[in-house]
């Protein structure tokens, strides 16, 4: 498994790869320093994931290139903030998956699990906008009206699942249904609430007011 970690700072890519290989230690970390390195890299090489500071000179720009011109790419947002805020933001952007830095081994290996197969990973953060993408474990733990969701009730079930940071395939296992099923569940979702894809559907919900 390839991973390009991009940050800025020789010190953080180091611990970082060191990190990522006490859990994943077949595992290819390739770190750069500037978003120009990464583009070269991304010509040159097929990560399977990628770990991005957004705080790095044009990190926000290359979050959006790999959005858009790389949609099935996972990325990890790596932050020195805490702040819910900005984990909305760089979720907004199209990233996968948000781990402050201050983060343990733990948090950053569970980020990798989830992200990898398929879900949305973000730890308990301050308070500033409502999200618990990772660590919501009901529905009323998502702040959402969930009576008023113009969905059907094995809808919500799979859009609670989806708050939860889970992939299809765990979404599948968990209702006992196939992978296909809850595709097509998913995809009721997104078009019920207007939204085009898992991550703007579960920022909706979460940013609901409590009923």
């Amino acid at each position: 498994m390839k991973i390009l970690l991009v940050d800025e700072f020789p010190m953080v890519r180091a611990a970082l790869t060191g990190l990522v290989l006490q859990r994943f230690p077949q595992a290819q970390v390739c770190g750069v320093g500037h978003a120009d390195e990464a583009r070269v890299m991304l010509q040159t090489a097929a990560p399977a994931l990628v770990l991005l500071d957004l705080k790095l000179d044009g990190g926000l720009a290359l979050l959006h290139q790999l959005h858009r011109d790389h949609p099935g790419l996972p990325v990890i947002v790596i932050s020195g903030s805490g702040e819910s805020g900005d984990a909305l933001r760089a979720l907004g952007a199209g990233a996968r998956g948000y781990v402050p830095e201050r983060s343990d081994l733990d948090t950053l290996a569970q980020a990798l699990h989830l992200v990898l197969e398929g879900g949305t990973f973000v730890p308990p953060l301050r308070p500033g906008d409502v999200v618990t993408l990772a660590a919501s474990t009901a529905a009323d733990e998502a702040h959402a009206d969930w009576d008023t969701l113009p969905l059907t009730p094995r809808q919500k079930v799979v859009l609670q699942l989806l708050t939860q940071g889970l992939s299809n395939k765990l979404i599948a296992r968990e209702l006992g249904v196939s992978v296909d099923t809850v595709k097509d569940h998913v995809a009721a979702v997104l078009k019920a609430l207007g939204v085009s894809s898992r991550t703007q559907a579960v920022l909706a919900v979460t940013r609901r007011p409590a009923a």
